[in-house]
């Protein structure tokens, strides 16, 4: 119980700084963001847990594609608010396309 605590307060704290780090530098924050962070901790916890060098193939195989519909968000979200729509609607719209795209990935990943 006390690893995974530490595994979510490792994970939490990384969100926190570059939240708060993006309040003065955007740019360093958004170095940071874009890490694969989140990716990395899942795949050294994996590894500490179980040894298993093929799941650990898998997993990264994965995240690769599948980081590539994630990136229309980026695309389309700050188009949407460079065109006035209001913040909520453009996380909303962003993320319909966004889970969209991730539907056509994982259906010709399978």
């Amino acid at each position: 119980m006390g690893y995974f605590i530490l595994k979510i307060i490792l994970t939490a704290c990384i969100v926190a700084f570059v939240s708060e780090l993006s309040r003065r530098y955007s740019l360093a924050a958004a170095v940071i963001a874009s890490l694969p962070l989140i990716s990395l901790l899942s795949i050294i916890w994996i590894y500490i847990e179980t040894r298993d060098i093929q799941r650990l193939t898998e997993l990264s195989y994965n995240i690769f594609w599948m980081v590539l519909p994630s990136l229309a968000f980026f695309l389309i979200f700050p188009a949407l608010l460079k065109q006035g729509v209001v913040f909520w609607v453009s996380i909303l719209i962003a993320s319909s396309f966004t889970a969209l795209l991730y539907g056509v990935a994982i259906r010709l990943l399978q």
